[in-house]
């Protein structure tokens, strides 16, 4: 290091002076903010969610994915995450003014904030809340496309290659003195989030008439490429904290229930360095009948969380109804917001559970990430329009029309499916709606318990509902004059099977019983278990295509609400069990 670099190094005086005079200037803007100026919060709302885009920035947010830089970029990210849920959504009226630190409030650790990048001094040094200005410097710009008065903007005192200073749309901030300040004649919402890759910040609102602006003249300064703390090499400088401890990254699992396929994937997948969350721990899923392996991952460091997640199988709620799809969304989002705790700033993917991410993408928690799903069930918009095509074939149902979420949550679903890079499931007719980016597993079908005792009835392995399939099936019945075993609880109405010939059966040892075909005709199927367990005994199947099992041997495939379709397909199975018999007396 030569002696002029020695002489601008940063010491530990010019450190105290600065944050003297900070701190005075601090509290003077507290005072003029409390006092004179007003700054307001504003609050959130949907009112303009509909009216057109007066603005959009669109900006970079990773510049590098490995090296000791790396650290501070994944700081600057996660710091944008936790910034963007204070502003997203914000509807600021007509003719008042919006504050950037009004709204973001003091980035401190225990809200979250971690290390990341902060240009001072002619350095990129690591500070809890750096790279907020890259949130500023984007709400700048869409305000000067938006044609918005700006009232107070502070340029960089220099200009990183790659960033809006370079353009003099920038405006750097620090709390809470230098801000950033505008205003609109017409009311406007703010929208932010983060992609994988990018900051995306909109203005929604009715056609706003340009201002002149009042703007803070910048000099001409020359782009160049300043030093950081993370690669300066400078041993010697007190900034150089914690700078050879460089993190790598990570990838997190968040899992809400057992199933094989997953298991097998994740095992396959995930390094001793990711994240694992579990609602439960291992021993206590056994306890609670699941059949979760955790072989392999014995030896690695595991978080699992204790939770109230599946409340709703408590026996005080009702098998079906509103109120018990209430809460399980309720439970999700608890949920998911206790697995959120795991996705720290070195987390660049995640594979989570579908049930959790409608949850994790509204409140920001995967963006600047890539993230993969774990599809169990059709989205929840195309899951209603099944119900409600059910419903208009079969308007007497007490079930079919009794739930419909909230449409802000299948809004958010869709727009995180969209955003995943992988939909990964066993179930075909979901893995059909993603063909581009959909990884097919194989079902894991299970080790028969017993070979069931042969005989001529049609098992119905589910409550009588309308989704899986009762209606059809009673028609079929009554048709063909079918001999029949229900597995499960009459739940649409007493004397649902009346002028069917059916015996009723609970699901256990020996169901499979007296079984010439299980049939299950059903709009909606997430979990097929029983379906494979017959295939396992060498009972044919008949299942609609909303089971997911096409292609799997001994399944005939059907299409849901087909009546005709569903008694050809029976009257075909009985028919050939009937000549196979023939054959062997």
């Amino acid at each position: 290091m030569n002696t002029s670099e020695a002489d601008s190094q940063p010491t530990i005086a010019g450190s105290i002076i600065f944050r003297a005079k900070a701190a005075l200037l601090q509290l003077r803007r507290a005072f003029r903010n409390r006092c004179i100026e007003k700054a307001e919060r504003f609050a959130k709302s949907e009112t303009l969610a509909d009216e057109r885009i007066l603005a959009e920035s669109r900006t970079r947010v990773w510049r590098t994915t490995e090296g000791a830089e790396w650290q501070l970029e994944a700081g600057k990210i996660h710091n944008l995450r936790i910034a963007l849920r204070n502003i997203n959504g914000l509807e600021i009226p007509a003719g008042r003014m919006f504050s950037f630190w009004a709204h973001i409030g003091k980035p401190l650790g225990w809200k979250g904030y971690t290390r990341g990048r902060e240009l001072r001094e002619g350095c990129i040094i690591p500070s809890i809340g750096g790279g907020l200005c890259q949130l500023s410097n984007a709400l700048y710009d869409a305000a000067l496309k938006a044609g918005f008065e700006i009232i107070e903007r502070h340029a960089h005192t220099q200009i990183i290659p790659g960033s809006l200073a370079e353009t003099g749309r920038d405006a750097t901030v620090f709390w809470n003195y230098v801000d950033l300040r505008f205003e609109s004649k017409e009311a406007f919402r703010i929208e932010a989030s983060l992609t994988s890759d990018h900051l995306l910040i909109r203005f929604r609102g009715k056609a706003n008439q340009p201002r002149s602006l009042r703007v803070v003249s910048q000099k001409a300064l020359p782009s160049m490429q300043p030093n950081s703390c993370a690669s300066c090499g400078v041993e010697d400088c007190f900034r150089n904290i914690e700078r050879a401890v460089s993190s790598r990254a990570r990838a997190a699992y968040l899992v809400d229930e057992y199933w094989a396929e997953f298991d097998s994937y994740i095992q396959a997948h995930r390094s001793e360095r990711d994240y694992l969350g579990l609602p439960i721990d291992g021993k206590r899923f056994k306890k609670a009948n699941y059949r979760w392996d955790t072989r392999g991952f014995e030896k690695t460091t595991e978080r699992r969380f204790a939770t109230a997640a599946r409340a709703y199988r408590s026996r005080r709620l009702a098998p079906q109804g509103a109120a018990r799809q209430r809460v399980i969304l309720k439970c999700d989002e608890k949920l998911a917001r206790s697995f959120a705790s795991l996705l720290t700033y070195e987390v660049t993917h995640v594979t989570v559970m579908q049930n959790l991410l409608p949850f994790l993408w509204r409140e920001g928690f995967l963006g600047g990430r890539t993230f993969d799903v774990l599809m169990t069930r059709a989205p929840i918009d195309q899951l209603q329009a099944m119900l409600d095509l059910a419903h208009r074939l079969h308007p007497e149902s007490r079930t079919l029309a009794d739930f419909r979420a909230d449409p802000r949550l299948a809004r958010a679903e869709r727009e995180a499916l969209l955003g995943a890079r992988k939909i990964i499931t066993p179930h075909t007719a979901l893995a059909r709606l993603f063909a581009e980016k959909a990884v097919l597993l194989d079902w894991s079908v299970p080790a028969a318990r017993r070979m069931p005792a042969k005989g001529g009835k049609v098992i119905f392995p589910a409550s009588t509902l309308g989704r899986k399939g009762a209606y059809e099936l009673r028609d079929a019945a009554r048709a063909l004059d079918l001999e029949m075993v229900t597995v499960g609880a009459e739940i649409e109405e007493k004397n649902f099977w009346r002028g069917v010939n059916v015996k009723r059966r609970s699901y256990g040892e020996g169901w499979l019983d007296e079984a010439a075909v299980v049939v299950l005709p059903s709009f909606v199927e997430n979990k097929p278990r029983r379906l494979l367990e017959a295939v396992a005994s060498g009972v044919p199947v008949i299942a609609s295509s909303a089971c997911g099992l096409e292609g799997v041997n001994g399944v005939v495939t059907i299409p849901p609400g087909d009546v005709q379709a569903l008694s050809d397909a029976i009257r075909n199975v009985l028919m050939g069990s009937e000549q196979i018999s023939l054959a062997a007396v």
